[in-house]
């Protein structure tokens, strides 16, 4: 049976896409920790991201890499925190969260409550700042 995350690869579920290539799908995190929380799974259904062969683990970190600098060109902070927990979907993915401070990590803080417009306004200038930086 089909993760969450595949039928969202698949346009089955909506998202908030932020970046795609062949291999890999960006989009906001539903329940976000801050504003520009962005989840990065590969396409191919993989569970444990430990089991991803070496190329497609570095291929996805790689990947995240610049996601993770539009997010930081569109959301201003310190750094972009990157975690993986995976226990919840078994589909590999990578958390990047916009930090200004180590608690912005911590996933027992309240998620935010966004609206479909601010999820909109916030996938649109990470994916503007992606676009700019593959060119």
């Amino acid at each position: 049976m089909a993760t969450i995350f595949s039928k969202i690869i698949a346009g089955e579920i909506p998202s908030y896409k932020v970046a795609e290539n062949e291999e890999f799908y960006a989009f906001l995190d539903i329940n976000p920790l801050v504003k520009g929380h962005t989840l990065v799974v590969p396409k191919r259904e993989v569970d444990y991201i430990f089991d991803l062969s070496d190329e497609e683990l570095a291929a996805m970190h790689v990947f995240a890499k610049h996601v993770a600098l539009a997010i930081q060109k569109a959301f201003p902070c310190k750094k972009v925190g990157e975690a993986v927990i995976g226990l919840e979907v078994p589909h590999a993915h990578i958390h990047l969260i916009p930090m200004q401070k180590e608690s912005d990590m911590l996933f027992s803080n309240p998620k935010l409550k966004l609206s479909g417009e601010e999820f909109a306004e916030i996938a649109k200038a990470i994916h503007e700042a992606w676009q700019q930086d593959k060119q």
